[in-house]
This record gives C-alpha cells, structure tokens and sequence, in this order.
C-alpha cells in the first residue's frame, strides 16, 4: 500500500520543511493565547485597585475575553481555509500581540475590558489553527508524539498560569502579565514567515453564510456569558439568565437546523457522522470539564477553608503542571506502540481514581499530600490528551483537519466553562445541603454542644465569639462534605466514560474517507 494509502498525512508541498521545526513554533503559539485566560485571574484584586473599580466590576477582565474567546475558537477552521491557513495564523498573533499591548496599557477598566475582548476574538483561533498545522505537518504515525508538544502548552498553561501571573504582579505589575506577549508574539511572526509556507485560501466561491456567522457569535457567546455569570446571578432565578438561555437555545438550534442546507457552512456538523470524531469530541469535552474544574476547585478549597494565599494555593498545584510536562513526551512514545484505547483507558482510570482519593481529604490535609494528589491527577490527564486528540483524526480526510481542530478545541473549552460552573454550583448549593444536619446536631441544651461552648468561651472570654468560632466551625465542615461529593462526583464522571473508550474504532485512518459532504 502507497504512503497515500496509509492514511491523512500532510500535503506534498510540506515534504521540504522538518515538522519539528514547526511544532515548538506552533506550541509557543497556543501556549501563549491558553495562559492569558488564568494568567489575570490572579490580578483582579490588584487591576481593580489601579484603576479604580470594585471586584465585581473587575470580573469583566476574564469574562470579556472568554466570550470572545468562545466565539472565536468552533469558526476558526471556515477562517483558516477562506483567508488561507498561515495568513490568518499571523493575522491572529499580530491582532493579539497588539490587544495585550494595549491591554498592558489600558487608562481605565472600560479601555482594558475592551481590548481584552479584542485579545480573546484574535487569540481564540491559535488553539485549533496549531493543532491543525501539526495534523498536517507531521504524517500518522508521528502526529502522537507532535500532540505531545501541543498538548504541554494547552494543558499545562492552565496549571502554571495562576502562579506565574502572581509572581509577574508581586515582582512587577498587573501591566506586565499582558506586556510579556509582545516580544514573544513579535517572535513568532519572523519564525512563521521564514518556516511556514504561505498557504492559499481554500474555498470554493460560495457565499459567506452571513447570518451563519451571527448565530453561532450570539449563540455561543451568550453561553459562554451564561457559565461565567450564572452563579453569581443566581441562575434561572435572574432575569438575564432565563434571557441569555432563550437567546443560546434559539440561536443554536436555528443554526443546526439550517447549516445542513448551506454549501459551506461555518462549522461544518457533517464531520460528526465519523465516530471516532464524535467520541474524541466527547471525552474531549469531560477532560476540559474536570481539568479545568479541578484547577478551580482546588485552589478554591485551599483558600477558603485551610487559608492558603492564592500565590501559595498556586505553588501547591503547580507540579501537576510540571507533571504533565515531563510526561507528555513519554506518553507520544507509547501511542506509536500501544493500543491508543488502553491509554485513554488507563488515563480515566487513574485521574478519577485520584479525584475519588481526594475525596478522602479533611480539613487537616497538608500541602504535600494535596500536591501529591494533583500530580497523581495530572499523570491520567497527561494518558488522555494525545491518545484522545490521535483517535479523533482516524478516519477524517486531510481537507476536514481545519474545522476538526476548531471543534475540538471547542470542546475542550466549553467543558472547562461548564465543568467550572457547575462545580463552583455543586459546593454552594451542597454547602447550604449539609449545613442543616449539622446545625440540627448543634442545638443549645445538648451536653456536648454545651460543653464546646463553655471551653471556647473560656478562650475567647465572649460568649457571642464563641458562638462565631462554632458558627465557622459547623460551616467549613459542611463546605467540606460539599468538596468531597465534589470530588467523587468527578472521579466517577471520569471511570463512567471507560465504556464509552470502547466504541473507538482503531488503527490508522480511512484510505478511503472522504471529506463530509456540505449537502
């Protein structure tokens, strides 16, 4: 069987250039673009206070730029095939290189919540674009260990990106966590133009689907508000959330109904008749769920009920980060050798059986057992990330390599984005669950009740702070019990989803798939 037969390997006018020139340069790329959505989580307090706004108001900073960002990421591959793959590539690195500069140089909060939302639109598509370069640089049986490199600057970025943007703004300022992207996009661009080779655009004349494009930017920038926003406004008991939940349902549902009518469509759901695709697609969506979940559920744990700073909370979970560096090369070496369904079989089984382990924590854990327990995490994550994003290309034609990033990345997001919403949901609705049983065992008159009381007032020499330190104490055992069903709750959504690895066809893409029809 010819080289052509073998399956989706890259385009001849690539053969000239070594891919691995490439990846690092497409790494650095989707690397910087996934740090800035945690990078400044860790500043707001301190973006707030130079510029004169609330907390709440501050929020803005992340939720502009993961709206846009949202919006961005499913239509990257239509853009990258109109305009020509590596122009837009550029494109998007000059236009976010430029929102960071004026990001670092913003005047007031409403300058810097702007340009944030320019940095997300442009940023969004280096994602997918990456990782559709690499599916096209390097042939089958080399893309594992491709993905491998990718899959440092996306996974672990999230991890790193809490205690790096701390340090910048203890040791510098707020200014410097968007500053740090002009040099290193500058970079970038004299690498792409001297390595890539300039691609030309790849459609075929048919109208740009206008209105296409304005339903999937309200649908899925309404739902990317909607999981930032919904607990703070208290879900369907707002009005903004009932409306922004009309507004995603409609607005996608209209576009499903009718992109099956247009020649070329925005994104092109045609692609998730290949089962490999839409499995990978799936357990993409559960690994963003729990890794980016858990990366906001811990730190949240450690702040709020053992009294970390956030700067320490981010050192505790960094080596899960460094954990899945050192890893992922290792796990690009086994994918050539070992059945890719194992793998990500394996991986599920040893992150949820982490996750289920931290279910075992109490208030009395110490740092080293929750760093062990996140690198135990991270070291399934790092089993799941390239075996998963490998399989989803078994059976897809070459030409379908755009859009197929786009939507996995995509879905990696968007379960980050509901995996942190209703996690953060989980421990308040819980939270208010457990305390009643608590405070029903904790009734005045009760001998032990009574005589917990007398020795705490005997410390505090006031019975009303007394009454405060039992009050704490009874709250932070039922945020525990919120945290653990937490905990549990990830680690069986991870073990549930083995059976599922089961439908995965193997081996080595379709010679013979062709490119999902447009109708």
């Amino acid at each position: 069987m010819s080289d052509a037969a073998t399956g989706n390997e890259a385009p001849p006018a690539r053969k000239a250039i070594n891919p691995w020139l490439i990846a690092p340069m497409v790494a650095l790329a989707a690397f910087m673009e996934v740090l800035d959505i945690s990078i400044a989580n860790v500043s707001l307090s301190n973006i707030a206070g130079s510029l004169g706004a609330g907390p709440e108001e501050s929020t803005w900073v992340l939720t502009s730029y993961l709206v846009t960002n949202a919006i961005a990421l499913p239509i990257a591959g239509w853009l990258s095939e109109y305009f020509g793959r590596t122009r837009f590539f550029i494109a998007c690195i000059i236009g976010f290189s430029a929102a960071s500069l004026a990001c670092g140089l913003a005047p007031s909060l409403g300058m810097l919540i702007f340009f944030r939302a320019i940095q997300g639109l442009a940023g969004g598509a280096l994602q997918p674009v990456s990782q559709a370069i690499l599916a096209d640089a390097f042939p089958p049986a080399q893309r594992a260990m491709a993905f491998a490199m990718y899959g440092i600057a996306v996974v672990a970025a999230p991890a790193i990106g809490p205690t790096l943007g701390g340090w910048i703004t203890d040791q510098f300022s707020w200014h410097w966590i968007f500053l740090i992207n002009v040099p290193v996009g500058a970079l970038l661009i004299v690498l792409i133009r001297m390595y890539l080779p300039d691609e030309k655009p790849n459609h075929d004349g048919s109208p740009i689907d206008y209105v296409g494009f304005g339903l999937i930017a309200v649908g899925i920038g309404s739902l990317q508000w909607l999981l930032d926003r919904g607990q703070n406004e208290d879900w369907w008991d707002s009005l903004e959330i009932q409306v922004l939940t009309g507004v995603v349902i409609v607005a996608l549902l209209t576009y499903i109904v009718r992109s099956f009518d247009q020649d070329n469509p925005i994104v092109n759901l045609r692609l998730y008749r290949y089962r490999n695709y839409a499995i990978s697609n799936l357990l993409m969506f559960v690994l963003g769920f729990i890794l980016l979940g858990s990366t906001a559920l811990l730190p949240l744990f450690m702040e709020s009920l053992l009294g970390y700073t956030a700067l320490d909370a981010g050192l505790v979970i960094s080596p899960g980060g460094f954990a899945i560096m050192a890893m992922m090369p290792v796990v690009g070496k086994l994918a050539g050798k070992v059945d890719l369904r194992l793998m990500i079989s394996f991986g599920l089984l040893c992150a949820g059986s982490s996750l289920w382990f931290m279910g075992g924590f109490t208030l009395q854990v110490d740092s080293t057992t929750l760093a062990l327990m996140r690198v135990w995490q991270t070291l399934g994550i790092a089993f799941l990330f390239i075996p998963i994003n490998t399989m989803a290309y078994i059976g897809l034609p070459a030409s379908a390599n755009n859009q197929a990033a786009s939507m996995l990345a995509f879905m990696r997001n968007l379960g980050g984005g509901v995996g942190i919403s209703v996690l953060v949901t989980l421990i308040s609705r819980l939270g208010a669950h457990h305390r009643v049983p608590l405070v029903a065992n904790t009734s005045p008159g009760d001998p032990e009740w009574e005589q917990h009381l007398s020795q705490l007032q005997g410390v505090t020499g006031s019975h009303e702070q007394a009454l405060a330190l039992l009050n704490q104490t009874v709250q932070g055992q039922a945020q525990m019990l919120a945290y653990i069903d937490a905990f549990h709750f990830m680690g069986a959504l991870f073990v549930l989803m083995i059976p599922v690895v089961l439908l995965l066809k193997p081996g080595q893409a379709d010679p013979d798939a062709e490119p999902a029809p447009a109708h």
